[in-house]
């Protein structure tokens, strides 16, 4: 299953939700018929149709079938939504999902090891990958100059960092 949002909080006393959207096709993932995992707090996933989908501020706002109310809504309050990988629209080469990259491990041109993807931060243009450290998390910008080999198939990265980047990264999580 692929994250595919968040739910962020209620809108409204019908049931609403805000969503914080990790995709880069929200209109077609939110909109209405729309089938979502939604899950629970207790572990549990349930299987949600969009009712009703409209944008606010460049944010979804739905309604989820079996979901009447704002109680039924605020209980849903951080669940993650999910779609089955089978179900992902095909990117074009050199275009990842963040779930593809998550778990590969990272290392320079040199061969030096850096770690394994824990997460990836951001979307789009802005996107980083997250590396624990020693002395914290290591965040490498996730552009073409930086990162010149993905093989998410062979779980693999290969990062060419300026100097002092992975030193920046580690002095800077110490310092937070």
């Amino acid at each position: 299953m692929a994250v595919v949002g968040r739910i962020a909080r209620t809108h409204g006393i019908r049931g609403h939700v805000f969503v914080n959207p990790d995709t880069d096709f929200p209109e077609e993932r939110f909109a209405v018929g729309a089938e979502l995992n939604v899950g629970r707090g207790d572990g549990t996933w349930e299987r949600m149709s969009v009712t009703e989908a409209r944008f606010q501020s460049g944010r979804p706002v739905i309604a989820l079938s079996g979901v009447a109310d704002m109680n039924a809504a605020e209980a849903l309050n951080g669940a993650e939504l999910r779609v089955p990988v089978d179900m992902l629209v095909a990117l074009p080469p050199g275009t990842f999902y963040h779930h593809d990259l998550i778990g590969c491990r990272v290392e320079t041109t040199d061969g030096t090891a850096v770690g394994e993807v824990s997460a990836i931060e951001g979307g789009g243009v802005d996107s980083r990958l997250v590396i624990p450290g020693e002395a914290g998390e290591i965040l490498i910008p996730l552009v073409e100059a930086m990162c010149p080999t993905i093989d998410p198939v062979n779980k693999r990265i290969v990062i060419a960092p300026p100097p002092g980047l992975l030193e920046l990264n580690e002095k800077g999580s110490q310092n937070r």
